[in-house]
């Protein structure tokens, strides 16, 4: 998956930490009965993961503060991304849930626990097949031992059984929904050119060339139905009525993604110094992507000292040499030379 370990849960976690795409996403497809109960307005995105080592080429985890009845709550959306349903969800939801309560007693000194609504976003290949309820994975029990059973109900949102035109918000998520529900489709290259005109409301807009070069990285790293050169010409087609430097750009992007061997055209539209522009802001982005799959949020501290470069041959020494040092210690000594 060149370098990128798990593309799912980079789209995943870099769309619905945003604030007004959880919102818009929580707005739609939670529960009629528990949104009535909930302010979003109270919405604060928790940047703890609960999800184990082991897990996460599986699973991805947001968790969401909120006010729910008037009283602090949380919302746990877990993003299953595996191709197949797992029957035993049930049991990483309530292990997760148990994470979360220790923490807020760690935390806080109230004696009561929060609420905590359990969220599955699935896209697998088939329709999931199981319950919902923690106490369906049990025996049938009658009588006294019924008592003994734990039980909670999770929020299920299956995109296998949502039509393209039933995934509703803004075009943020919508985008990204869409791609999770289209990924492990053979016939995603018949999908994407809808899904690319979508994003013609704002790619115009301040981050939109920013999502669209995130789109381009997830296909290229998750989407198996579709050929690099088929990709690029879909993306020119799409966006080829755009501003002169945005097309401009588009054509940066697609180059260093690698679906672009040329577009000269295009970019000889383009002046030298944009061009420049667009490079650096491209190696930036490369190098903020790999500190982060090396070495984490440590890594990403580094960051402001980066986007101070101007240099575009030393931004590329220092992308170059991500791949090679075996710390970060090693790297800043790079970086201050």
């Amino acid at each position: 998956m060149d370098n990128i370990t798990n593309p799912h849960d980079k789209l995943f976690r870099e769309t619905l930490s945003d604030r007004e795409v959880a919102a818009d996403f929580l707005q739609h497809y939670l529960p009629e009965d528990i949104l009535m109960l909930t302010d979003l307005n109270s919405l604060e995105i928790c940047k703890d993961s609960f999800v184990e080592d082991d897990l996460k080429d599986y699973h991805s985890d947001m968790l969401y503060k909120v006010m729910l009845e008037g009283r602090e709550g949380y919302i746990y959306l877990l993003f299953e991304h595996k191709s197949y349903a797992d029957r035993l969800i049930h049991l990483q939801l309530i292990e997760y849930m148990l994470k979360i309560w220790r923490l807020v007693l760690k935390q806080k000194t109230e004696k009561s626990l929060p609420v905590i609504i359990p969220m599955v976003l699935y896209h697998g290949q088939k329709k999931w097949q199981h319950g919902t309820k923690f106490s369906e994975l049990f025996s049938e029990y009658h009588g006294k031992l019924k008592i003994y059973i734990p039980d909670f109900e999770f929020v299920l949102y299956d995109l296998t059984q949502y039509s393209d035109e039933a995934i509703r918000g803004m075009v943020l998520h919508r985008v990204v929904m869409l791609l999770f529900r289209h990924i492990y489709d053979p016939d995603i290259a018949e999908k994407l050119p809808g899904i690319f005109s979508a994003m013609r409301e704002i790619i115009e807009s301040e981050g939109g060339l920013r999502f669209l070069e995130k789109i381009l990285r997830y296909l290229s790293n998750a989407a198996g139905g579709i050929t690099p050169d088929e990709l690029k010409n879909m993306v020119k087609e799409s966006f080829s009525q755009e501003k002169e430097g945005t097309f401009m750009t588009i054509a940066e992007i697609l180059r260093k993604e690698g679906f672009e061997q040329g577009l000269q055209e295009g970019i000889r539209r383009g002046t030298q110094q944009a061009l420049q522009q667009g490079i650096r802001e491209g190696l930036t982005e490369a190098i903020e992507l790999g500190l982060s799959i090396k070495f984490g949020y440590e890594g990403l501290g580094i960051m402001p000292l980066i986007q101070l470069i101007q240099d575009c041959e030393r931004l590329r020494k220092i992308k170059n040499a991500i791949k090679t040092v075996k710390d970060l210690s090693e790297l800043k000594t790079i970086l201050v030379n």
